[in-house]
């Protein structure tokens, strides 16, 4: 398995429609980077947010998660409440081939304010618009900076296709069109 540089990534996005839409370089001038890098992809985030809120005191349940606890919001900037988190989703939307796996990191800019983006992998053939964690490790508001980069995907190829892709076991979070909360 190995990783893939920018050269597969802009060959992959222009034929299979990989990445869409599709940066075709690293957009940096005042904003938090984008685009295509040596070895990955700086995904984007859109202006819709779901931050999560306390105000009745629930408990966070992955398998009874209450909508409840997330309050809506659309900008181009976004608080994330101390000590908290904000749930969105990339601009981009994603069509991995079979024989692909991702791994997401936040980025730096935001990683050295204490702001942290959890993504899980992308698996074979998943495909979607990536529903994205955003943690507030500080004790104070943070600023998420929507239309600009937070975070990026590594892409890496197996040596032969998976037996079974997340499309052929028919994924719980396959097409994801918007901000999506968990699912049992």
């Amino acid at each position: 398995m190995g990783l893939k540089p920018d050269h597969w990534i802009r060959k992959m996005s222009q034929e299979h429609g990989m990445i869409e839409p599709f940066v075709d370089s690293q957009v940096r001038k005042g904003v938090i980077s984008y685009g295509v890098s040596s070895y990955g992809y700086d995904i984007r985030v859109a202006d819709e947010f779901k931050i999560f809120t306390n105000v009745n005191n629930s408990i966070v349940d992955p398998k009874k998660f209450d909508p409840g606890m997330m309050v809506d919001f659309k900008g181009d900037v976004c608080i994330v409440p101390p000590n908290s988190f904000a749930l969105a989703r990339t601009i981009e939307y994603f069509r991995i081939p079979r024989g692909v796996l991702t791994v997401c990191l936040g980025k730096s800019t935001y990683a050295r304010c204490g702001i942290l983006t959890n993504v899980t992998p992308f698996e074979p053939e998943w495909e979607g618009y990536v529903t994205l964690e955003i943690s507030n490790t500080t004790p104070l508001p943070a600023k998420i900076y929507a239309n600009e980069g937070i975070a990026q995907v590594l892409f890496f190829e197996g040596d032969e296709d998976c037996e079974v892709s997340y499309a052929d076991k028919k994924g719980k979070y396959q097409g994801q069109s918007s901000i999506t909360l968990p699912r049992m």
